[in-house]
């Protein structure tokens, strides 16, 4: 008999690394002013350099992210899921309280000054590896603990916890702001609001002291007492055996090898060591990021050439349009589409407030039903509700008649997000890799995601600003092009992807057969 309790506390732990994904990636929003005002005006620098400078120190999170996200298959797979989890709690705590004091190990905290703005930034880094491992891992441990009817269900509550996490940062950042004037807020305010994430990050590390091993771990390190064990605890005795035996038998089929993992590791450093040399040496602004994506691409052979063409491009492909429909568009830029849309600052903040509302709405809806309607019709419906949302949009921009109608396209479009792409991504990533190689590939996916995400958001603003294409379609034609993305989602999910709805995990290796 399943012990219900026990497997939604289980959860409950993990989610928490979500909550910190979401977390820890929102609470720079209520600091970018002050962060401009702190570290980059003190430098005199001109105003292509100083927004040049602002964009590197906002986004440094998110090289972590990439490479957290590239180093999580090996880490796992190598020291298990469990210390994966500890170890990107570590990290959350360490990056809250350098964030907040960067000159802690050098002098007194709140001393230092702007010159202290590159030892922000590793903190900065360091959190994004935490969040990159948390991204990965927190999913596929979820998947691996959880039974077959409940797993949808289960991972789900994931990315609830990373659109809750958001939120209540954004609430936390709006309650610190309100203790002082702008002046406060530029030189101590925004430290608090970094080192408010201590709080979670130092509940994520105690309550993992707590938790197990996932039993398929176990299983692949030859501890089959310790994965019984579990599993008894998880499902009882009567179904414990047979789900061992399962899961052994999984294992015996291929032995788990990391070689291709270590070959696409290593190729990618050393293509990107290569191209971000030539590019700074060209002097590229954005040469940094340029490489990491570019880098990452290339490398793909390796395991495109170890695990198959097809297994490599339905992960890298699904965790690509979860971002390219342009979720990130409306989470980040809400506000200023609003703006666009003729509301003022206060309005726009509100309407971003009910954006997040929809958001997390939506996700509960899509916690209760992924396991009782499937996997694949979620998708495809949530990905054609998107299309049809963002191309609606797109034209009310067109023929300049933005107004409701324009609001109501994006509540819509957040809510098709909410109930499909949004949460069923992730349990799609965790489930439907094989046993043995499910933390390597699960771990290209997740790191093509951010590449993915930091696309998405970059070409935003030059979609939506450039000269010729507002002229020609007053600001629709980004919309038109997510919309379109949203066609192609639903045409690759009806496609390539399977329905692992009902369906072990060791069931889906049959498939890839």
């Amino acid at each position: 008999m399943k012990n219900n309790n026990y497997i939604f506390g289980i959860t409950l732990v993990a989610t928490l690394g979500g909550l910190l994904f979401g977390y820890d990636t929102a609470v720079i929003s209520g600091t970018v002013e002050s962060l401009r005002k702190f570290f980059i005006e003190p430098f005199g620098l001109p105003l292509d350099q100083a927004n040049a400078l602002e964009g590197f120190v906002v986004s440094s999170a998110l090289i972590g992210c990439i490479l957290g996200a590239s180093f999580a298959g090996w880490i796992s797979q190598r020291y298990g899921r469990r210390p994966t989890l500890i170890l990107a709690a570590v990290l959350f705590l360490l990056s809250a309280v350098g964030s907040a004091w960067p000159e802690l190990f050098v002098g007194m905290p709140g001393s230092g000054d702007h010159t202290f703005m590159y030892l922000f930034v590793c903190y900065r880094i360091l959190g994004g590896i935490g969040v990159g491992l948390a991204s990965m891992v927190s999913p596929m441990y979820i998947a691996e603990m959880a039974p077959a009817d409940r797993r949808g269900n289960l991972v789900s509550w994931n990315q609830f916890a990373i659109i809750f996490g958001m939120l209540v940062v954004y609430f936390v950042n709006y309650s610190i702001a309100l203790q002082g004037d702008a002046a406060w807020l530029n030189s101590i305010g925004w430290r608090w609001m970094f080192a408010s994430e201590i709080i979670p990050a130092l509940l994520f590390f105690v309550l993992l002291m707590f938790v197990p091993e996932t039993p398929r771990y176990l299983v692949m390190r030859g501890k089959t007492e310790k994965a019984l064990s579990v599993l008894n605890r998880l499902m009882g005795k009567e179904s414990a055996g047979p789900e061992l035996e399962e899961i052994k038998e999984s294992f015996k089929r291929q032995e788990p090898s990391m070689r291709p993992y270590f070959l696409f590791m290593g190729m990618w450093l050393v293509l990107f060591l290569l191209s971000y040399g030539a590019l700074e040496l060209a002097g590229n602004t954005s040469a940094l990021e340029i490489a990491l994506i570019g880098s990452f691409f290339v490398s793909l052979v390796f395991p495109i050439r170890s695990f198959g063409m097809l297994i490599i491009l339905v992960g890298v492909l699904l965790s690509g349009f979860q971002q390219f429909v342009g979720i990130n568009v409306v989470l980040y830029y809400a506000p200023e589409i609003f703006k666009t849309m003729g509301a003022a600052t206060d309005a726009a903040l509100l309407q971003q407030i009910v954006v997040g509302a929809v958001n997390l709405s939506f996700t509960v809806l899509a916690i209760f039903t992924v396991d009782k309607f499937g996997r694949r019709p979620l998708m495809i419906i949530g990905a054609l509700i998107m299309a049809v949302s963002m191309m609606v949009l797109g034209t009310t921009f067109y023929t300049h008649s933005v107004g409701v109608g324009s609001l109501v396209c994006m509540l819509v479009y957040t809510a098709g997000f909410a109930m499909s792409w949004g949460p069923v991504c992730w349990v799609l990533l965790a489930e439907i890799f094989p046993n043995t190689i499910r933390s390597t590939v699960m771990s290209i996916a997740v790191a093509g995601q951010w590449i993915a995400n930091f696309l998405v958001s970059w070409t935003f603003p030059m979609l939506d600003k450039n000269q010729y294409l507002t002229e020609t379609f007053n600001h629709g034609m980004a919309y038109w092009i997510y919309g379109i993305m949203g066609i192609l989602a639903a045409l690759f999910i009806w496609k390539f992807v399977p329905e692992t709805k009902g369906k072990t995990l060791e069931q889906m290796e049959q498939y890839w057969k």
